[in-house]
């Protein structure tokens, strides 16, 4: 029986790991001696992360929540160590599996090595070249001390070579964030705010934004919703925002009657308005492969990005985070001038079936 250990930290951790689970239970049924253990190391503790959020996306809750929110970058990473080496120590595994790039992702990773325990990461070698961003210092480390590295794109494969990892030990699979997608996507749901605005497909904007460097800094976070405001038309402006932000917004006194601000949403309710907007502005990785392959024109307020193929390829754009970036940005939207975009190579809902053919025991 060969076992593994799943390791997700933060709600998106967890779409990526869905794939994975109900490739594993597929492998098992097919009579492979296969399975597995899911830990939440409850790096970001999320109160609507109940029992209806697995069953949104159809996977059992986590064996051992590890309970490491909260604190300081080094606090956290601490304490998500200890609290894993502690369940390791007493659940040994074969495989210690980790997803993306957050603080769970490269402290476990850590952990396992020093217990003599093989990691792969799922999303190797993607980079943003920018370290002042944590999630890049998470990536390089990680990927330092891994043993299988599973790839969503040529660049990541390329990223690895350069740093001097042999060409057997790099997989490329595809993207388990859109294996969760293609799975979901006859399920989504119309949220409340749908009915509510009498919003309409292509007809309204959805908005994401989280990253300290946009939100943080508030004169810069009032000059993008600003010009934001200003230059797109007479459109709605949908804006699922963290509590935290939105008491920043209201600290600054920005209001329109075409900005709504509203409550988190679920996956399939988020993904159903992504899916019919007229266009994504966002400060969020992920969200730029989703809008790729839906189609929906994205606008990425970033100076860099780690997934450059949702550019190259996709309908995203990189358009920075200078607010005077806007303008010009929603002219090309409204003109109809928005690239059409591809969708990446394997890119298919196929990624952890591929993923499995790896680990799964000769």
């Amino acid at each position: 029986m060969k076992h593994i250990t799943l390791i997700a930290g933060a709600r998106p951790n967890f779409m990526k790991v869905a794939p994975i689970i109900h490739a594993i239970s597929a492998a098992k049924d097919d009579g492979h001696a296969l399975d597995y253990c899911l830990v939440h190391t409850g790096q970001h503790y999320d109160e609507k992360m109940s029992g209806g959020f697995f069953k949104e996306l159809n996977i059992p809750e986590p064996d051992a929540n590890l309970g490491a929110g909260g604190g300081t970058q080094a606090q956290q990473t601490a304490a998500i160590m200890v609290g894993f080496e502690r369940h390791l120590q007493d659940n040994p595994t074969d495989l210690v599996l980790v997803v993306g790039d957050v603080t769970s992702t490269m402290a476990c990773a850590i952990v396992a090595q020093k217990l003599h325990t093989r990691v792969a990461h799922v999303e190797a070698g993607i980079r943003s070249n920018d370290w002042s961003m944590p999630e890049e210092i998470n990536r390089l480390v990680t990927d330092a001390i891994t043993n299988d590295f599973f790839t969503t794109s040529v660049v990541a494969n390329e990223n690895l070579r350069k740093s001097g990892v042999v060409e057997g030990r790099i997989h490329f699979v595809g993207n388990v964030m859109i294996d969760t997608l293609r799975a979901n996507e006859h399920r989504l749901e119309q949220p409340d705010v749908w009915s509510e605005l009498g919003l309409a497909p292509q007809q309204y904007l959805v908005m994401t934004l989280h990253r300290p460097a946009n939100v943080d800094q508030e004169h810069k976070l009032k000059a993008l919703i600003d010009e934001i405001i200003a230059h797109s038309g007479d459109l709605p402006m949908i804006f699922p925002v963290h509590p935290r932000t939105a008491k920043i917004l209201n600290g600054l006194g920005i209001s329109h009657p075409r900005l709504h601000l509203v409550e988190p949403l679920g996956y399939l309710q988020f993904n159903y308005l992504v899916k019919h907007a007229k266009a994504v502005l966002t400060d969020s990785g992920g969200i730029t492969e989703e809008t790729t392959v839906m189609g929906v024109p994205c606008m990425t307020l970033r100076d860099n990005t780690e997934r450059p193929e949702t550019v190259t390829d996709g309908t995203n754009e990189l358009i920075g985070t200078d607010p005077k970036a806007i303008k010009p940005a929603m002219e090309k939207l409204f003109a109809g001038d928005w690239k059409q975009g591809g969708i990446p190579e394997k890119w298919d809902g196929q990624a952890a079936r591929r993923i499995l053919e790896v680990i799964l025991p000769s």
